[in-house]
């Protein structure tokens, strides 16, 4: 079974104020495109975006991103 990495991004999005794809994608600097994606687990985003992420919702990385 191939591993994979999953993620928390929507559940974080929605208890932070039901932040929408755009906003989150604005923050960190990419497409909202590209957010749907990485919530899907259709891509994985760089070291950078992944902590921007976690550094926007002052979470860990692990808390945001599981590799499975």
């Amino acid at each position: 079974m191939a591993k994979r990495i999953s993620n928390n991004i929507r559940r974080l999005r929605f208890d932070n104020n039901e932040m929408t794809q755009q906003m989150l994608a604005d923050v960190v600097g990419v497409s909202r495109q590209t957010i749907v994606a990485i919530e899907k687990d259709k891509y994985s985003p760089s070291l950078e975006v992944a902590f921007k992420i976690a550094e926007y919702f002052n979470v860990s990385l692990d808390q945001v991103f599981q590799y499975q």
